[in-house]
């Protein structure tokens, strides 16, 4: 199982999409776990999660850690199939809770009630070519799944 799980070939463009996805997750993970970059810092996120948007704490916590915790996976290429699954999943109910009723476009000119869900297709699709493919070049998940076709790990 811990095979299939961390196989991958040794992919330059599936690191490329794995640090990238990996980068702007943590951006969006720190602002809502550390409050860096304007973001409301995990007390602030769990309200706002919780209070505003009527989401179970348990279900806050996960996206939050997602955000976090997961693109520290991605950019380090470890579990990175989960991360992307994840991530995947969670950019999938932000789009149904909250990006629907805004269309399909970036609020770029401040002319919508809120952000539409093109960016999180592009999330999504990336998140899921890596849990499709694996990690790529460069990745905890290559050298784990080296070590184990080795037999070094049973």
């Amino acid at each position: 199982m811990w095979r299939q799980l961390v196989d991958t070939p040794f992919d330059r463009t599936m690191m490329f999409l794995r640090v990238v996805l990996g980068i702007v997750f943590l951006a969006h993970g720190m602002q809502k776990m550390l409050g860096w970059f304007g973001g409301p810092g995990f007390n602030g996120a769990m309200n706002m999660f919780t209070v505003a948007m009527h989401i179970p704490a348990p279900l806050a916590f996960l996206a939050i850690a997602t955000e976090f915790f997961g693109s520290i996976a991605l950019l380090i290429g470890f579990l990175a199939r989960l991360a992307g699954l994840a991530i995947a999943i969670e950019m999938a109910v932000a789009v149904l809770l909250v990006h629907v009723p805004n269309g399909f476009f970036m609020n770029w000119t401040g002319n919508q009630p809120g952000e539409g869900f093109e960016y999180h297709i592009l999330a999504t699709a990336i998140a899921l070519t890596i849990m499709l493919n694996g990690a790529g070049a460069w990745s905890l998940d290559h050298v784990l799944a080296r070590t184990i076709r080795r037999g070094v790990v049973a």
